[in-house]
C-alpha cells in the first residue's frame, strides 16, 4: 500500500517535487514502525533501503561514536544506495519511530529520474562528509 501522499509533502527533501514524482516515491515507498533500541542499518553492512523518518527519532553513530540524532523530516541511508558502498554509519531507533522504506534499486531511480530530488539528496550527502 503506497504511502498517503500528505506524509510526503510534509517532508522538507520532497517539498519541491511534483505531484507526479511524489507519487512515484509513494508507490515505492512502505511505512514501517520501529521500536526503540532496533536497527535500521549496520555499519558496514549491505543497503538496501532508503529511510524517511515520519515519526521518532533515530541516532546515526559510527564506530560507537554518536553523529546526529535525527527526527521527522529527516532521512538516511542514501550513501550505501548511491554510491554502491557499504553503510557508513549504524541507525538505532531512540524512540518509537516511523519510518517510510524504499528499496534502493527504486530509490536510485527515481533519484535519477528526479533533478529536483537529485540535487537536494547530493547537497545533503556533500554536507555530512
Amino acid at each position: 500500500m503506497p504511502v498517503d501522499l500528505a506524509r510526503l509533502r510534509g517532508v522538507t527533501l520532497f517539498t519541491d517535487l511534483t505531484d507526479d514524482d511524489l507519487g512515484l516515491i509513494a508507490e515505492k515507498m512502505e511505512e514501517r514502525w520501529v521500536e526503540p533500541g532496533e536497527h535500521l542499518a549496520r555499519e558496514g553492512a549491505s543497503g538496501y533501503f532508503f529511510f524517511v523518518i515520519f515519526e521518532g527519532a533515530v541516532d546515526i553513530s559510527r564506530s560507537g561514536e554518536l553523529l546526529a540524532t535525527l527526527g521527522p523530516g529527516e532521512f538516511f541511508g542514501e550513501t550505501a544506495i548511491l554510491e554502491t558502498t557499504r553503510r557508513t554509519a549504524t541507525a538505532t531507533a531512540t524512540a518509537p519511530t516511523v519510518v517510510g522504506a524504499v528499496f534502493g534499486a527504486d530509490f536510485a531511480k527515481i533519484n535519477q529520474d528526479a533533478p529536483e530530488l537529485h540535487a537536494r539528496i547530493a547537497q545533503v550527502m556533500n554536507e555530512r562528509r
